[in-house]
């Protein structure tokens, strides 16, 4: 029997980058680690054959190619993704927003909006033509909570879950609500205005990304939630462009 092929998938994010192993027809593992110049692949070469890297870090995404140590794609807006790109400029896409703007036509149809909680939260379009539109971006959520912690004196470092109550019982409990319920205040509102756009009344909304479980669970705008959003958009390049069909 014949090995089934299997790829590195890489999403360099400012914060954290995630490595995954997978076959053309799913992930099999995946590991985060901490974004630094010089990133160590946490699978061995022979554990595939291919690689397919989203970047929004530059200084570390010609390291990493070499370090990977096999044929590569670096994804951006005029490689082969398997949907349209209709943006004024092509090269300021994110290459993890392409992923997911992938991912979500592929699984989950289009019109479609991705919401990815990451160190910026972004909002991004695939229109009913299964073509990336553009998005919105506003700060992340532990930006908010990073920047009360350093520019205050008595306020603390926050581990973020569901407030308790809606009125702080503590200053970490009042941190709680403005962070958690203020921030689903700001996705929502954000939602709300795109889904009133002409063509997305009726988009399928997906979140992903670190606070994703946490925030979407009391946003009924969303519709899914995949915390693998991204790198199955990165599976779905591999396939396409290594001529995998899924097995």
């Amino acid at each position: 029997m014949s090995r089934v092929p299997r790829c590195l998938l890489v999403d360099v994010g400012n914060t954290n980058t995630s490595f995954a192993l997978a076959t053309p027809a799913r992930i099999l593992r995946h590991r985060e680690v901490p974004t630094t110049r010089n990133l160590t692949v946490p699978f061995r070469p022979g554990e595939y054959e291919a690689a397919v890297i989203a970047s929004v870090v530059p200084a570390v995404t010609k390291s990493l190619v070499r370090a990977v140590g096999s044929q590569s794609i670096v994804v951006n807006a005029f490689a082969d993704l398997g949907i349209g790109v209709n943006y004024p400029n092509k090269k300021q896409i994110g290459a993890d927003r392409l992923a997911n703007a992938v991912a979500v036509a592929q699984l989950y149809g289009a019109p479609a909006i991705v919401v990815d909680f990451g160190t910026a939260v972004t909002f991004d379009i695939v229109n009913a033509r299964r073509e990336y539109v553009g998005g919105v971006i506003a700060p992340g959520l532990s930006a908010m909570t990073d920047y009360l912690y350093q520019r205050t004196a008595l306020l603390p470092h926050l581990t973020l879950r569901e407030p308790r109550s809606v009125i702080g019982k503590s200053t970490v409990g009042a941190m709680e609500v403005g962070s958690v319920i203020g921030y689903r205040g700001l996705v929502k509102e954000i939602l709300g205005a795109l889904q009133r756009e002409p063509g997305l009344r009726q988009a399928v909304v997906v979140a992903t990304g670190g606070y994703g479980q946490l925030l979407a669970r009391k946003i009924s705008a969303i519709d899914h939630v995949n915390p693998l959003l991204t790198l199955e958009g990165l599976r779905l390049i591999y396939v396409r462009n290594f001529s995998h069909e899924p097995n």
